[in-house]
C-alpha cells in the first residue's frame, strides 16, 4: 500500500436536484485521450469523471468558481460536478489523520444533503463553497507532502471468490498492504451492499479520530448512491487506508469495541421486538451522564433484554450528544452528533445482525468518551430546558428564534421548544438553519453538524423529542445577526451566473 498512496483519505437525490436545475443531468464531457492521460504515480479514474477531476485539482483557487460556473453553462451535470469534487478529495487529500484537512471530503455528503431542501437559486451554493474549501485542503496537502492515491498492485488483487474473506483478515491485522489490494478485489467482485458489509463492520470498530473513521464510512457509502456505485474502487480503497490508521498508538481499537463484541452475543434474537418507552429513554439518559463506555454500553444489554425497543435507546444516544453540545459548543460536541449519526444510518444501511447490534452498543459506548473530553463548569439537562412564552408559530416566531441565536444561545433553544411544541413548521426551523449556513458558514463542522442534527431531529423516534434536538442545534448554528462570509457572497454570485 506505501507503494501505492504516498508519492513523498440513493440514485434520488441526484435526481431531484436533477429535475431542479433543469437539464444538468446531461453528461456534457466527454474525455478525450489527453485529457484522460494520468501520470502514472495518480490512480485512474473513469473516463466520464477524469477530465472533470482534472479541472477541479488543476485550476487555481482564486478562479475556480469562474471555471465551474463556465463548465455548468457548458453543460456539466451537478451529478458530475458533485462525484468530481468527491473524487478529486479522494485522490489528493492525505486521509490521515482521518479529520482536519481531509474534512475536504466527508463534508461533500452533507452539503449536498443540505442542498437538496434549498431553493433552486441555492442549491449550488454548497457545493461552491466545498469547491473553494477542497482548493485549501489541497494546497494543505502539497505543503505536508503531497500524497495521492496511487494506482493497485494489480498483481496482488486476489481472486473473486477470496476477496472477502481476505479483506476481513488484512482489516483485522491492520495490514495496509493487504487491506488495498483485497479491497479493490472485493469491490469488482461483489455488488454494492455485499461490498460494504466488511467496511461497515470495520467502521463501527474504532473511536479513534473523535468518530471521524464511522463519518468517513457513512459519507463514502451516501455520497455513491448520489454519484454512482461504479466510482466505488478508489473510494473504499480510500476509505481502507483510512480506517486502518492507528497514528502512533498500538494497532488496537479505540472504545468498548471488543467489550461490545461481547456484548453483542448476549442480546436475544427478538431484541427489536421491544416497545418504545421514553421512561427509559430518560433511565438511559440519566445513567450516560455518569457511565463508563462498559456500563453504557452493558445498560443496553439490560434494557434491550427487557423489551426496550432499540429506537428509545438510540433517542437517549442522541439527545446525549444534543446535551453535550449545550454543554460546550465546540468540536468535540460536534462529534458527538455528527458520529452518533453516522453510527445511526450504518445500523440502518447494514444488513449484518452483529454490525447492527454493534453500531447501537458502540453510539451509547461513545457517547461517555464525548463527555469526558468536553469541558463544562455548568453541566446543563437536555431534558430540563424550560420553554419561552411562544408569541405565535408564525414565520416571525423562527426570524425571532435565529435573531436570538446572535445573543443569547439558550433564550433561543428555548424559544425552539416553545415554538415546536406549539405546532411550528419543524421544515421552516430547518430551512432557516440552512440558510444561515449557506450564507455565514466558514468551517466543513457548519455543514457536517447542521446536515447530521436535523436528519436525526426530523426522525428522531419519539417525535416528543424532536424540539429538544433542535434546540441543541441553537447552541452552535450561525445565527442571523452572524455577517455573511465574504467566500458566500462570491459563491452566490456566481450562481447568479449559472441560473440566470
Amino acid at each position: 500500500m506505501d507503494r501505492g498512496f504516498p508519492r513523498r483519505d440513493f440514485l434520488r437525490s441526484a435526481s431531484v436536484a436533477g429535475a431542479a436545475l433543469g437539464g444538468w443531468e446531461r453528461l456534457g464531457l466527454a474525455a478525450g485521450a489527453e485529457e484522460a492521460r494520468v501520470r502514472p504515480d495518480l490512480v485512474r479514474l473513469r473516463p466520464e469523471i477524469e477530465p472533470v477531476v482534472r479541472w477541479i485539482e488543476e485550476t487555481p483557487r482564486d478562479g475556480v468558481f469562474e471555471k465551474a460556473v463556465a463548465e455548468l453553462k457548458g453543460g456539466l451535470s451537478y451529478r458530475l460536478l458533485l462525484g468530481g469534487l468527491f473524487l478529486a478529495g479522494v485522490r489528493n487529500i492525505q486521509p490521515r489523520p482521518v479529520g482536519f484537512k481531509f474534512h475536504a471530503v466527508m463534508v461533500i455528503n452533507s452539503a449536498h444533503y443540505l442542498g437538496q431542501s434549498a431553493p433552486v437559486s441555492d442549491r449550488l451554493l454548497p457545493l461552491f463553497w466545498a469547491l473553494d474549501n477542497f482548493k485549501n485542503s489541497q494546497a494543505k496537502d502539497v505543503a505536508e507532502g503531497d500524497w495521492s492515491l496511487g494506482p493497485v498492485d494489480e498483481a496482488r488483487v486476489p481472486k473473486p471468490h477470496q476477496a472477502k474473506e481476505a479483506f476481513v483478515r488484512a482489516m483485522e491485522a491492520w495490514d495496509v498492504d493487504g487491506a488495498d489490494v483485497s479491497v479493490a478485489g472485493l469491490c469488482r467482485a461483489a455488488g454494492a451492499a455485499e461490498a460494504m458489509e466488511p467496511l461497515w463492520r470495520m467502521a463501527v470498530r474504532d473511536q479513534r479520530d473523535i468518530g471521524h473513521k464511522a463519518i468517513f464510512a457513512a459519507q463514502s457509502w451516501r455520497t455513491l448512491q448520489a454519484i454512482g456505485w461504479e466510482h466505488a474502487e478508489p473510494v473504499l480503497r480510500c476509505l481502507a487506508y483510512a480506517m486502518l490508521d492507528h497514528g502512533n498508538d498500538k494497532p488496537v481499537p479505540v472504545g468498548p469495541y471488543e467489550e461490545n463484541l461481547r456484548n453483542a452475543s448476549k442480546i436475544g434474537p427478538d431484541w427489536q421486538a421491544g416497545k418504545p418507552d421514553p421512561a427509559a429513554t430518560i433511565a438511559l439518559l440519566e445513567a450516560l451522564r455518569e457511565a463508563s463506555p462498559e456500563e453504557a454500553s452493558a445498560k443496553v444489554v439490560e434494557m434491550l433484554g427487557q423489551g426496550i425497543a432499540p429506537g428509545s435507546i438510540w433517542d437517549a444516544a442522541l439527545l446525549f450528544a444534543g446535551e453535550l453540545m449545550m454543554r460546550n459548543s465546540g468540536i468535540i460536541a460536534v462529534h458527538a452528533t455528527t458520529a452518533a449519526n453516522a453510527l445511526h444510518f450504518i445500523y440502518g444501511a447494514s444488513g449484518d445482525e452483529t454490525t447492527r447490534k454493534l453500531a447501537l452498543l458502540q453510539a451509547v459506548g461513545w457517547q461517555p468518551l464525548y463527555r469526558e473530553r468536553v469541558k463544562s463548569p455548568t453541566p446543563v439537562k437536555i431534558d430540563a430546558i424550560t420553554e419561552e412564552t411562544a408569541a405565535s408559530t408564525g414565520p416571525e416566531a423562527v426570524e425571532r428564534i435565529f435573531d436570538a441565536v446572535g445573543r443569547d444561545r439558550a433564550r433561543a433553544a428555548a424559544e425552539t421548544i416553545a415554538y415546536l411544541t406549539r405546532g411550528g413548521s419543524p421544515l421552516a426551523v430547518f430551512d432557516t438553519a440552512s440558510k444561515m449556513i449557506f450564507r455565514k458558514a466558514t468551517d466543513s463542522h457548519d455543514y457536517k453538524y447542521g446536515a447530521a442534527i436535523w436528519e436525526e431531529s426530523l426522525n428522531v423516534s419519539d417525535p416528543r423529542w424532536h424540539p429538544r434536538l433542535a434546540a441543541a442545534a441553537m447552541y452552535y448554528l450561525p445565527g442571523a445577526r452572524k455577517p455573511d462570509s465574504p467566500l458566500m457572497i462570491r459563491a452566490r454570485e456566481a450562481v447568479s451566473g449559472v441560473l440566470g
